[in-house]
């Protein structure tokens, strides 16, 4: 959905200028852009900078389906600024949480740099974790599938492939079962971190930690542990159930 203002002025405001003057002529419309045209771009900027933060508040609190016009209303500004400045809902939750994705990418780097594949693995969900369980926004972006959000994109590359080489070194060193794939895990977690938001309000802000470490004890080599039900989930499964996940 795209909206605009009837102005179309970047800022919103109403078209004063007549036919005649100054302003009108080639000279006068010079000095008179030149005059305008940075408060324009500071409202338009302020404009933006309200937006992000009110939506990071709305979308922590209400997840990323939450109405757009709340967004708007609380930063300040009507629903025509809010699609100027981000035509859909996927561009906005991009600008938001671009920042914050890049750091789980970064926690992702980190892990991989770790030489006991287990260290790395349980850390590198500790950190993951720790985000699900504070912003529920960043929540529904790591647990679901949302078409359009480019960062979100690359971070479910890089976070595949962190999972997939240090359960690959973990194997090679004999400590995570050798039957266990990618896909089970980003399943299991997927569906453990949609759980967070609901335990954490009910008890504690680190219940989660409970849950996750039987599900990374779960994936330690054993003797004993028998083998896994076939079959695993495939890439595309995965990415199916992902965005049922959203609905």
């Amino acid at each position: 959905m795209k909206m605009a203002d009837s102005a179309g002025r970047p800022d919103g405001t109403a078209d004063t200028g007549g036919g005649t003057g100054r302003g009108s002529g080639a000279v006068g419309g010079k000095e008179g852009s030149g005059a305008g045209a940075p408060v324009r771009r500071r409202d338009a900027r302020r404009n933006r900078d309200l937006l992000l933060e009110a939506a990071h508040k709305v979308f922590t609190e209400l997840g990323l389906n939450a109405p757009l016009d709340v967004i708007a209303r609380r930063a300040g500004v009507g629903n025509a600024t809010l699609y100027r400045h981000f035509p859909h809902r996927a561009a906005l939750v991009d600008a938001v949480f671009r920042d914050q994705l890049t750091g789980t990418m970064d926690a992702g780097d980190r892990a991989r740099d770790v030489d006991d594949a287990w260290t790395g693995l349980t850390g590198y969900l500790q950190a993951v974790f720790t985000v699900l369980a504070t912003d529920r926004g960043t929540n529904d972006l790591m647990t679901t599938h949302i078409e359009g959000v480019e960062s979100l994109e690359a971070v479910h590359a890089h976070n595949h492939r962190t999972v997939e080489l240090l359960l690959e070194r973990g194997r090679h060193q004999g400590t995570i079962r050798t039957d266990v794939t990618t896909e089970d895990v980003l399943f299991a977690l997927a569906a453990l971190g949609r759980a967070v938001p609901a335990l954490t309000a009910a008890t504690t802000p680190d219940a989660w930690r409970r849950p996750l470490a039987l599900l990374c004890d779960s994936l330690r080599a054993a003797p004993t542990s028998p083998p896994l039900p076939s079959p695993a989930l495939t890439p595309e499964q995965l990415d199916d159930t992902l965005h049922h996940f959203n609905r």
